[in-house]
């Protein structure tokens, strides 16, 4: 269910950090970009929630400005600001116009079927979207513009997933049968020969009982192998008796020279992180005042039924980890000190 107030507003205390030059801005519709600045190190959010309350945005950006800050500290005088730039993609049409302006674009999750045309209000797994698909031509503009720019990564999660599936060809979509049912909490996902192989991921694999991993999930959809040729496929969801399923949870576009992923994208939610971080982030949002009490209310005893086990959640850090924070803290690292040595303009 919609939200009207949204958490992700650039008044808003709740993306506030200790940095003065680690910020944050909103782009609702086409037309609202903040120009670039030389001595700021831009990062684009795409926010997929089409306006509905979430704690995954808000999950997303938080987590970026940390690491912004903390990139920014350890580098010391002289190094660039960081700002996060988020795009109300599916709900204002806001898409960015330029990849080479960013060091790392981050898509979110979000509510609904993954091919806009199908989300028409009343469909079961529309849930209540009416959506005007308008956005995704330019989506996949800049989606190519990305590939094409090799200083440029992008990390495509959950809802992200399905789009990057559906741009690049390597997954179809498809609803997860009555059976099966919707995947949410905490479950396994088994990793690939390629991951195994693979120059960054077989960190993952080794730190994993055997390449068995444990991601925080909530989905509708399973992403379905085309077989296309050129996509690493690194992960897959495990069936209920442990053995690989069909669905592809984890996959990898293009890399980097040193071999860490480049345009990677995950079907589960490494952003959230453990209970603690949850809480500390929905008593943020609380205070902030810009979402209903209700969903709050909701939210909160959600995170009350948690039972993870501190080993799970130990695991999910691991994975977390390799999946996002490693890769996203690399990506930042080097962004600042490019710019800081290219000097000013």
């Amino acid at each position: 269910m919609r939200d009207d107030a949204n958490p992700e507003d650039d008044r808003l205390p709740l993306f506030v950090v200790e940095d003065p030059r680690v910020r944050y801005a909103r782009v609702e519709r086409p037309g609202d970009e903040p120009p670039a600045v030389r001595s700021l190190l831009d990062v684009a959010v795409l926010d997929m929630h089409h306006g509905f309350a979430n704690l995954g945005h808000a999950s997303v950006v938080d987590r970026l400005m940390r690491i912004g800050q903390e990139e920014r500290r350890r580098l010391g005088a002289g190094a660039p600001g960081v700002r996060v730039v988020s795009y109300d993609v599916r709900l204002g049409g806001a898409v960015p116009t330029s990849a080479s302006r960013f060091a790392l674009v981050v898509g979110t999750g979000g509510p609904g079927a993954l091919d806009p045309r199908e989300n028409d209000g009343v469909s079961p797994y529309a849930q209540g979207i009416l959506e005007d698909p308008s956005w995704e031509a330019p989506l996949w503009r800049f989606f190519d513009a990305v590939r094409g720019n090799p200083s440029t990564a992008l990390l495509g999660i959950c809802h992200t997933f399905g789009l990057l599936a559906r741009w690049a060809g390597f997954g179809e979509a498809a609803p997860r049968s009555a059976r099966k049912g919707k995947s949410a909490g905490v479950v396994t996902n088994l990793l690939t020969d390629e991951a195994r192989r693979h120059a960054w991921f077989k960190g993952l694999y080794h730190a994993s009982a055997g390449g068995r991993i444990q991601v925080l999930d909530s989905r509708l959809f399973d992403i379905l192998p085309t077989g296309k040729t050129g996509i690493e496929v690194l992960a897959h969801e495990a069936s209920p008796e442990g053995e690989r399923g069909e669905a592809i949870t984890m996959a990898e576009v293009e890399r980097f020279a040193d071999g860490r992923p480049r345009i990677w994208a995950v079907n589960h939610h490494p952003e959230i992180g453990d209970a603690g971080e949850q809480r500390a982030r929905l008593l943020r949002i609380a205070a902030s005042r810009q979402l209903s009490e209700s969903w709050l209310g909701e939210r909160i005893q959600a995170l009350e039924a948690w039972n993870a086990s501190e080993a799970a959640e130990r695991r999910l850090q691991i994975t977390t980890s390799y999946t996002f924070e490693e890769p996203v803290r690399a990506i930042l690292s080097r962004g600042l000190v490019a710019r800081r040595d290219a000097g000013p303009a």
